[in-house]
């Protein structure tokens, strides 16, 4: 059994998953897991929203459940699906062998032996190694209807079925639900849950994030990098990179034995940072260059 009877143990446990993990955010991770409350969390793709319920799954030694949200997502995709090849196999087989039984048959077509279980569904069963982490991805992609059902479900966390009846979970999931916030969000929904924003890091977080992420950087890369991207999220882009982004162009940077910045290293790597073309070609030419100086300026006076 992990320890998580107080906020600097909950850290400890995303720590060892090297995930860094700020006051803030543990003390809402610790009072979800303590009071048995889902935890919204809010902000810019990126963030690390995902990240902290793989972390915290790991950290567990639970099961991950993952609910990957999209527009037009209903109920009936996210708890169960009837395995209708399957059922129509039994039907043929049955037909095949006569004297066939409607009701009977029936009666087996709509048991668990043909029940598709998806995600919610999952999370309502006993897990061997205790109540799994649910994780509901982007619930902005979705629309308030489903919401709306959501928030029924993580009431009593139970789902029904109507050939089958209400299954209850003997133990609630963790739940944390994840928004980046291209809609706002039903009050009702947040009102079910601790909410946090995760926002960019500082600095020195966001460098302390980079070593757990990427230990093989040298300390001088490391702080270019951090500041080079730190300075790009003041700029107007349509799409600022997140701390995702920061560890991937790290990594791509070691791959190409680079030690230290250049206008013409970022240049031939901005793919790994910035994931529109227009915002790739607002740092053309001088302008990376421009950055760049502003970026070790910063540094400097650090």
């Amino acid at each position: 059994m992990r320890d998580i009877s107080s906020i600097d143990a909950v850290q400890a446990l995303l720590a060892e998953q090297d995930y860094v993990c700020g006051r803030s955010l543990g003390t809402v991770g610790f009072l979800a897991l303590r009071l048995g409350r889902p935890l919204f969390l809010e902000g810019e793709a990126g963030t690390g929203k995902t990240e902290i319920a793989k972390a915290l799954a790991a950290a567990l030694g639970r099961r991950l459940i993952r609910l990957q949200c999209y527009e037009g997502l209903d109920a009936a995709s996210a708890v169960y699906e009837w395995n209708f090849a399957e059922q129509m196999i039994a039907i043929r087989a049955a037909e095949a062998a006569g004297g066939v039984d409607r009701e009977h048959l029936k009666d087996e077509l709509f048991t668990e032996g043909y029940l598709i279980e998806r995600p919610l569904l999952q999370a309502m069963r006993p897990q061997s190694g205790g109540p799994p982490v649910l994780l509901i991805d982007e619930i902005d992609r979705t629309d308030e209807p489903f919401e709306a059902f959501l928030l029924e479900a993580l009431s009593d966390f139970q789902v029904t079925i109507p050939e089958l009846g209400t299954i209850r979970a003997p133990e609630p999931p963790v739940v944390i639900i994840t928004s980046n916030r291209t809609r706002e969000v039903h009050d009702a929904l947040k009102r079910r849950c601790l909410y946090h924003w995760v926002d960019y890091p500082a600095f020195d977080r966001e460098i302390e994030i980079l070593h757990a992420r990427a230990p093989e950087a040298a300390e001088a890369l490391s702080r270019e990098v951090v500041a080079f991207v730190q300075r790009l999220r003041t700029e107007d882009l349509f799409k600022k990179p997140g701390v995702a982004e920061t560890i991937d162009w790290a990594k791509c940077l070691l791959a190409l034995d680079v030690i230290q910045l250049s206008p013409e290293v970022i240049a031939d790597t901005l793919g790994a940072v910035l994931k529109y073309q227009d915002d790739i070609q607002r740092l053309q030419g001088s302008e990376a260059k421009r950055l760049l100086d502003e970026a070790r300026a910063g540094l400097e006076t650090a």
